[in-house]
């Protein structure tokens, strides 16, 4: 069975449980579970349940996918997140971004933790993304190109969407969010980086680092989706004032920033055109 007859494959189980047609898909990475919360009249599909669907191994990351509305709006939640240091490929993290873009979205709200390599930042900022560099190694397109999923070669100029931006710093002076802005560097990880390498890293023009998104964001170029992103800074990664961080504490402060980004994207998905 090919991608493109997988990924309706997944589609139409989906469609077998829930009659809801999804225009925005979120991505809930850490800092954004409890959005969730927010979906009414939701459906709640497991990973498990959907044919060719990665599953989650991560704690942290519920694994299921929610359908249903935020303030009138239809959408759909994914509750957990797939990383290429779990051992997935970036096929694979690609797949529930075309099958979102199959069931109906138009438009895909990224987010994450990330460390902050832009001294102007703190730990606790929410940082809107403005554009990334992949230094994965690894890319979701590699290999057969269905023209069914887009273009051979995807024009990465604009991955982000302006006017998504803008509406996001128009929410942000409203609720009286502090909103940074930053260039995203996607790293494998699991392991964090070292000093010379967040040097090298802010050298080349990187305000943020993360272990997630890029290959979601170039998955969803291709499918013709308007991308947000947005990073909250759970720890700083200055090389000349480097102390030793947990996951545990990352985690932390990523959910101590939870109210506001819920806040932030909530108001997003409403004022949606």
């Amino acid at each position: 069975m090919g991608e493109f007859e997988k990924v309706q494959d997944a589609v139409n189980f989906i469609r077998s449980k829930t009659s809801v047609a999804p225009e925005t898909g979120i991505i809930l990475g850490t800092g954004l579970g409890k959005l969730a919360d927010k979906i009414k009249e939701a459906a709640v599909i497991p990973y498990e349940k959907i044919p060719h669907f990665p599953v989650s191994t991560l704690e942290s990351h519920p694994g299921n996918l929610v359908l249903g509305k935020i303030g009138g709006k239809t959408v759909a939640a994914m509750q957990g997140r797939f990383h290429l240091y779990e051992g997935y490929s970036a096929l694979q993290i690609a797949f529930p971004i075309r099958v979102l873009k199959m069931l109906g979205i138009n438009a895909l709200l990224e987010s994450n933790a990330a460390g902050g390599l832009n001294p102007l930042f703190e730990k606790g900022d929410l940082a809107v993304i403005t554009d990334q560099i992949n230094l994965m190694g690894h890319n979701p397109l590699i290999g057969h190109n269905d023209e069914r999923f887009g273009p051979r070669f995807p024009d990465m100029s604009g991955v982000y969407d302006a006017e998504l931006l803008k509406t996001a710093e128009e929410i942000s002076l409203e609720e009286r969010i502090s909103l940074k802005r930053g260039v995203l560097a996607g790293l494998t990880g699991p392991s964090l980086e070292t000093r010379a390498e967040y040097r090298f890293l802010r050298l080349i023009g990187a305000d943020m680092v993360c272990m997630s998104t890029v290959p979601e964001v170039i998955a969803a170029v291709q499918l013709g989706l308007k991308v947000f992103g947005v990073s909250v800074i759970t720890d700083m990664c200055l090389p000349d004032a480097l102390s030793p961080v947990s996951i545990e504490e990352i985690i932390r402060i990523a959910n101590s920033a939870e109210p506001k980004l819920t806040r932030l994207v909530e108001n997003i998905i409403i004022r949606r055109k």
